[in-house]
């Protein structure tokens, strides 16, 4: 499948065709994961339950970030 790349305000992007996103899963408003290794570009849905455990890693991260910096010697 050949898509264009477009311009959409300051950025570029691209249209993906709505039978792309029913296979998917994914929706306007939902988010994907882009990943980008040897030249290649692939998009995959996000995982709404990995997402959550990233954020609140993030937050006891910061929280405690003096306290691992510590440990980390």
């Amino acid at each position: 499948m050949n898509i264009t790349i477009r311009k959409i305000g300051n950025s570029e992007g691209i249209i993906i065709p709505k039978d792309v996103l029913d296979r998917m899963g994914v929706k306007a408003g939902d988010e994907i994961v882009l990943l980008e290794e040897d030249g290649e570009i692939r998009l995959a849905a996000q995982n709404a339950d990995l997402a959550e455990q990233l954020k609140a890693a993030r937050m006891g991260m910061e929280k405690y970030r003096v306290a691992l910096r510590e440990l980390a010697k």
